[in-house]
């Protein structure tokens, strides 16, 4: 018999109570967490719950807490309260016409039908919208984030892996499969990490957190987690130092091929290792900015994510409460 942990409440901002409520559904590399959110972008703090996820888990597992969070969040819809309908954002590849999902850092899971395995939860008739997490958060960004106002904005996780979506014209593009943006198996000039998708030099590869943290080990330091390459960077650590400009230089090499493919206004980055120091977002800028001829490129703005913890569920509940963007 397999087992999965309990889901784990977790606090937020204040409540807001509204009659309009979307399920939003998050599922990454690490944890899947699921909330009810407002038609104004807030998470009602007592319906969220999380669950471990990750790449040990069993099908049967990674199943048992998704079922294990939406379940828990349902039941904490209030009775005056209308689920106007489902937002999932999910890990990619996904398949978004068939609502099936492959996320790349969950090999059990490939081609696995998690639209309609949440959907067996919730009443008949409540639709459920499935895109690519990184899409999800860029529509986040563009309803209630740092992109507000613009038109041409790409979204961006920079965490476990690297994620990404586009919004173009003011309207998002997925692409026939909905795996458009994503921009962390983009490969950048001049390196050579190997990455889990087949490809050499990603972005993904490059820049993620625990891949800058494995390439600072190697030349020689000591730590194993993100917050201590933090730590040791605002040390001046010499090779924490070098660790974050690479990874800062790679983004910024990515930003600056995304931005000549279709002309960005905007791109917001969140994710936890978005956070290793401000620095990383500055020697990305110097890698656009050496696309000297190219004022379109140039002229991209690069910024920190203007949403709080709750950006993945905010974009999950963008799906729903944002369908008028969705192309």
């Amino acid at each position: 018999m397999t087992t999965t942990s309990s889901p784990e409440p977790a606090t937020t901002g204040p409540t807001t109570a509204g009659a309009r409520l979307a399920l939003a559904v998050d599922l990454g590399g690490t944890k899947v967490e699921a909330a009810l959110v407002s038609d104004d972008g807030v998470v009602l703090p007592a319906t969220r719950f999380r669950s471990p996820t990750g790449p040990g888990r069993t099908s049967e597992e990674l199943q048992a807490a998704v079922d294990q969070v939406v379940t828990s969040a349902l039941a904490a819809l209030p009775a005056d309260a209308e689920l106007v309908g489902v937002g999932v954002g999910s890990a990619g590849p996904v398949d978004e016409q068939h609502g099936l999902v492959s996320p790349l850092n969950m090999p059990v899971w490939r081609g696995y039908p998690l639209r309609d395995r949440v959907a067996a939860h919730v009443p008949a008739g409540v639709p459920v919208t499935l895109r690519m997490d990184g899409l999800a958060i860029t529509l986040a960004e563009h309803w209630v984030g740092a992109a507000q106002g613009h038109d041409h904005v790409m979204g961006m996780i920079v965490s476990t892996g690297v994620g990404g979506g586009l919004i173009l014209h003011g309207r998002t593009v997925s692409g026939p499969t909905g795996n458009a943006g994503h921009i962390g198996h983009v490969e950048c000039g001049g390196y050579d990490d190997p990455c889990a998708c087949g490809g050499t030099g990603c972005l993904e590869a490059v820049a993620s957190g625990p891949k800058t943290v494995a390439w600072a080990r190697r030349q020689g330091f000591t730590g194993t987690t993100g917050e201590e390459l933090a730590a040791a960077y605002a040390a001046d650590d010499e090779v924490a130092v070098a660790a974050v400009r690479r990874s800062g230089r790679a983004l910024g090499q990515a930003i600056a091929s995304a931005a000549s493919l279709v002309d960005l206004e905007v791109v917001a980055i969140g994710g936890g290792f978005s956070h290793v120091s401000p620095d990383l977002f500055a020697y990305a800028r110097e890698a656009v900015a050496e696309r000297v001829e190219f004022g379109f490129v140039t002229k991209v703005q690069i910024v920190p994510t203007g949403l709080s913890q709750d950006g993945p569920l905010i974009g999950a509940a963008a799906l729903v409460h944002r369908a008028d963007v969705l192309r």
